[in-house]
């Protein structure tokens, strides 16, 4: 699908559902879109079927995070993305919180090849990528309660995982989970719901803090 084309069409999902976004993140977010098509032929980066653009894919990859970030400020600012893959809902996020920094852990060469291509075709500000497991990434004195946001979206919800994760919050940081509602019942301590947020009908944003 033509750039234009995917702009337009996604465009008139946002305007559907009644999301305003500026003009040039509609092409941030077309161009964005586009990318992760033309790389998930030859890198399996999603499992979410791209080509043609359905609703249901707009939605997952574009929407959800557009929605996340109502909830937020760009003065929110550090955000670490765990298990980032194709880049939502991370690179979504920030485009639509351009002040937000961003760092996106990525264990597989050739997905974290292309966050930093995202990246920088995109011209994302205060974006970097790390190359490793996320409990590699929590050894490091640099990262650890430096995060005021940490995202997880289709990561292994584990005891090893909230470890991980409280690590790299800073006091008062909050945990974006993009999850499913079937999910609601997952042990998630050492944290406890702070609010939850409907994303489509079978997900939610929950917002976690110690």
């Amino acid at each position: 699908m033509a750039d234009v084309d995917l702009s337009t069409r996604i465009r008139a999902r946002f305007a559907e559902l009644g999301l305003r976004v500026a003009d040039s993140q509609h092409s941030q977010f077309a161009t964005y879109f586009g990318l992760l098509t033309k790389w998930n032929n030859t890198v399996n980066l999603t499992a979410v079927v791209l080509d043609p653009p359905s609703d249901a894919a707009i939605d997952r990859l574009l929407v959800e995070p557009v929605l996340a970030a109502q909830h937020l400020s760009s003065a929110d600012g550090f955000l670490i993305d765990l298990g980032s893959g194709g880049g939502s809902p991370a690179i979504p996020l920030k485009i639509a919180l351009p002040g937000l920094k961003l760092l996106m852990i990525e264990s597989r060469t050739r997905k974290a090849a292309f966050l930093r291509e995202a990246a920088r075709l995109l011209e994302l500000t205060h974006t970097e990528v790390f190359t490793g497991r996320i409990e590699e990434a929590a050894l490091r004195p640099d990262l650890r309660k430096t995060a005021t946001l940490v995202s997880i979206r289709a990561v292994r919800a584990d005891a090893q995982l909230w470890d991980s994760v409280a690590g790299f919050l800073a006091p008062r940081g909050r945990v974006l989970w993009f999850r499913a509602t079937a999910d609601g019942g997952a042990d998630l301590a050492p944290f406890v719901i702070e609010a939850a947020y409907p994303l489509g009908p079978t997900s939610e944003l929950a917002v976690l803090r110690h």
